[in-house]
């Protein structure tokens, strides 16, 4: 089966959200084919997981700076979007080379990222141990770069990749964030820090890897070509359907939680 590429540019945050819904909802039902999508954001936004809590985030600090805030589809912890390469994978369980466990899967796909990073010049690598997807609890304010989790992509322990994956009608939704680089201030502000002392230790960029700027077309090739490695056949260059986008016109609502256009000057 071949798979689906879509290289999006930067998207407001509730419709990357929306739109990764949209290709799932259409991939479950047989309507698009196994697909990934790269995406970027702008205006930089926060996102929280599914179930967690609005105490994780600074909704005035959000305001002042012009960040949006949204609620993933997916589990996990709030994660800013800023300076980053994002990655979605929308695919059937048991289907090649998917197996049909979600912790497998999990391990996959972020081996995939790994080699995108290793043909980089990084020397990145899987935590090891059991992938663990349940939610957090709700409540939970720490931020989902201040510790790895099993199976995601580190390097030298510090955090490259955040990952979180979703299950729906027998397929999978994967996204994540890629650092590329990192904005200390924004990142702890969010989240109503005083700074990111607790967080940058635990974390590293592709920037601060390879010692240099990197450009975001960059980091997409390596991405695309460690994908096409575990499917052994590259993925085609596509777009979303009619269905897709009208689907996506009805989630984007249901994701927001503040944007700049919706908070009174």
């Amino acid at each position: 089966m071949t798979w689906r590429l879509i290289l999006d540019g930067d998207l407001p945050g509730a419709l990357n959200m929306a739109r990764d819904v949209a290709v799932l909802e259409a991939v479950s039902a047989g309507d698009s084919p196994p697909t990934i999508r790269l995406y970027g954001w702008d205006p930089p936004c926060l996102t929280i997981g599914k179930h967690q809590g609005l105490d994780a985030v600074d909704l005035d600090f959000c305001r002042t700076e012009g960040i949006d805030v949204v609620r993933r589809p997916t589990g996990g912890r709030a994660l800013l979007h800023h300076l980053e390469l994002t990655y979605s994978v929308v695919a059937p369980l048991g289907t090649p080379p998917l197996p049909t466990r979600l912790q497998e899967a999990y391990r996959l796909i972020c081996g995939a990222l790994v080699q995108a990073c290793r043909d980089l010049g990084i020397e990145a690598e899987l935590t090891g141990g059991e992938v663990n997807l349940r939610l957090p609890n709700p409540t939970s304010t720490i931020p989902c770069f201040e510790a790895p989790a099993e199976g995601e992509v580190v390097v030298e322990g510090r955090k490259l990749v955040g990952s979180a994956m979703r299950a729906h009608s027998g397929c999978i939704l994967q996204h994540g964030a890629i650092l590329i680089d990192w904005d200390g201030r924004l990142q702890a502000g969010t989240m109503g820090l005083a700074d990111d002392s607790s967080i940058r230790p635990h974390v590293t960029t592709t920037t601060a890897e390879l010692g240099r700027s990197v450009d975001r077309s960059e980091i997409e090739i390596a991405v695309i070509g460690g994908f096409g490695r575990i499917l052994e056949n590259d993925p085609a260059s596509g777009e979303l359907s009619a269905e897709e986008r009208l689907r996506e016109t009805t989630l984007i609502q249901s994701h927001s939680i503040q944007t700049p256009e919706q908070v009174d000057p």
